[in-house]
């Protein structure tokens, strides 16, 4: 798995590429872990799915508990732009109940916040 990230003002944008899979959960849960601990007091953690192939259990469970902690520490974690199979997992597993979910990252900066989605578009 790969990972690239980018920060829109006060926003971090996450993009994981591949599967999430037990093969991949320890050292995707490394790279999330710090970020997580970021998205407190309002700041939010977008995770871009839109070259995430496929996630497993075992990748859900990582995923519930990292915003699980965001939500703790008064944060949250929006996931954007699963490509359908993931998105026909998130549906059958009912994590869309779990997580903010947005069609694009875009949308997600927007409700996050006007100074993500202004830095997103150049401004």
């Amino acid at each position: 798995m790969k990972l690239s990230q980018r920060r829109y003002a006060d926003t971090l944008v996450l993009a994981p590429a591949g599967r999430l899979d037990h093969d991949s959960c320890d050292d995707f849960g490394a790279e999330l872990q710090p970020l997580v601990e970021d998205a407190r007091d309002g700041r939010a953690l977008v995770l871009d799915l839109s070259a995430l192939e496929y996630v497993s259990s075992a990748g859900l469970r990582l995923l519930m508990l990292a915003g699980k902690q965001a939500r703790t520490q008064g944060g949250r974690i929006m996931i954007a732009a699963m490509r359908p199979l993931v998105a026909e997992i998130f549906q059958i597993s009912r994590f869309t109940m779990l997580f903010e979910i947005y069609p694009g990252v875009r949308d997600a900066l927007s409700a996050a916040s006007p100074q993500a989605a202004a830095a997103f578009d150049g401004g």
